[in-house]
């Protein structure tokens, strides 16, 4: 079984598989557009939840909410499934390929063999589509991967049901009613809103303030945990910030390109200013980045490293909150 379906690559995997199922039923929508309108551009701490035994840190909202809610404000519907056992997974799936379907799926990474060792961890939140099936594999469209790859009936189970936060319970999803037309300007109107407004919150965990409260327990790490903990917990930030999904760096690269996108839509200068801005404080998080890393690969001739960071961390959060106050005003 195999539907013909055309792999884009993509530099975050949500977005990638929205914009690749969509525009394989007609709805021709670039990534940066899913990924804006979905309000993708997100931060919290959550220092009660572990992933790896570090504080969970994440630069996006829940899996499947940025497509959730690009659906929602285009007007096109998802269907998703959750399953309780893998054999019921299993058919669910089968069936819609033999009804040409291609279907996104939410997966553990650790279990994907096509990923190189070092990116292979316990993280439950990653998708692709899966778009034919032979005797022994899965045909894969992972839009992270320049070209699309395979997994075989086996390692499809372990991904499908692979255990710990973010548990995927064998999640599939795919369109099932696509609109002739769609409110493009009120939908970016929406995204951006609801960003502004998750960045700007009052609370000391989300956006901006979380960053501050992050940096703030980066000063407080070494002397409470000890530098070994302290250098861990410093690589789980690089890691949530660069190689899950693109996070930090990343997202304001493509939260910029919609920007971009969008002051055109929207016949808006002020958006095209505002994107150059976002990539500004994009290449800021890439600079905080490989200082973290050298930090605990023990490579830093510095002193006083973690106050420099946790100084550059308060730099960046000044710097935003500035911006998405700026962005609010641009749309009001």
């Amino acid at each position: 079984m195999e539907v013909g379906f055309t792999h884009h690559q993509a530099a975050h995997c949500e977005n990638g598989v929205a914009s690749n199922l969509l525009k394989h039923n007609g709805f021709d929508i670039s990534e940066p557009m899913i990924f804006g309108i979905g309000s993708g551009l997100f931060y919290v701490y959550i220092p009660f939840l572990k992933v790896n035994h570090a504080p969970a840190i994440s630069y996006r909202p829940m899996p499947g909410t940025i497509f959730n809610k690009a659906a929602k404000r285009l007007g096109f519907k998802v269907k998703r499934i959750k399953f309780s056992n893998p054999k019921a997974a299993q058919e669910a799936l089968d069936e819609n390929l033999k009804n040409n379907i291609p279907t996104g799926l939410q997966v553990g990474v650790y279990g994907l063999t096509y990923f190189p060792d070092e990116y292979r961890f316990h993280f439950n939140a990653h998708n692709c589509v899966v778009y034919g099936k032979t005797e022994t594999d899965y045909l894969v469209s992972d839009p992270v991967m320049e070209n699309v790859t395979t997994l075989t009936h086996k390692d499809m189970e372990k991904v499908r049901f692979a255990k710990g936060a973010f548990a995927p319970k064998g999640q599939m999803y795919f369109p099932t009613s696509i609109p002739n037309k769609a409110d493009l300007p009120g939908a970016i109107i929406k995204g951006i809103k609801e960003t502004c407004r998750d960045m700007l919150a009052p609370v000391p965990i989300v956006g901006v303030k979380g960053i501050r409260t992050v940096a703030n327990m980066i000063r407080k790490w070494p002397e409470k945990k000890g530098v070994k903990v302290a250098n861990h917990y410093l690589a789980q930030i690089v890691r949530m910030q660069e190689e899950i999904g693109t996070g930090g760096g990343g997202f304001r690269y493509i939260f910029a390109a919609f920007l971009q996108e969008s002051s055109v839509i929207l016949h808006n200068p002020k958006l095209r200013e505002l994107s150059l801005e976002m990539t500004k404080i994009g290449d800021r998080w890439r600079d905080f980045a490989v200082e973290a890393s050298r930090v605990y690969k023990n490579r830093s001739s510095k002193t006083d490293v973690y106050n420099l960071l946790a100084d550059e961390m308060l730099k960046i959060a000044d710097l935003e909150e500035d911006f998405f106050k700026k962005l609010k005003k641009a749309i009001a």
